[in-house]
């Protein structure tokens, strides 16, 4: 069973940061794109980055681009968000994601066949 489990989530003040992980377990990630989802309180679930395989290449929203960086380490099949210059507007659940799908689909969220259940971060001012 494919399993993706987000931790990290929690409270913090405007200007913090936050470092999101995701481990994934019950099948070969071999090859495949993994990233970050976001869903704020009645907003519509939207895009915040991605990274390939080999982590070389790496694809973010402008909302976040310059504050969030993601990573990974392939041998412990885990993902990484590093959040720093937080804002209260992050707020939101936080779902990790991974396929194996090209660069050029990787905002778009049904795409993606594994998810995690969420994390929760929240930013206050």
């Amino acid at each position: 069973q494919v399993q993706l489990v987000e931790s990290g989530g929690g409270l913090v003040q405007a200007g913090g940061s936050l470092r999101l992980s995701c481990a994934c377990s019950g099948r070969t990630f071999s090859g495949f794109a993994m990233g970050w989802f976001r869903q704020a309180p009645g907003k519509e679930r939207e895009f915040v980055a991605a990274i390939s395989w080999s982590g070389g290449s790496t694809y973010y929203a402008d909302s976040v681009k310059g504050r969030f960086t993601i990573s990974r380490d392939n041998a412990k099949n885990t993902v990484f968000l590093q959040m720093n210059s937080l804002k209260p507007e992050d707020t939101a659940v936080y779902y990790c994601v991974a396929d194996k799908i090209p660069a050029g689909i990787w905002s778009i969220e049904y795409e993606y066949d594994y998810w995690g259940q969420g994390t929760q971060v929240t930013v206050s001012s």
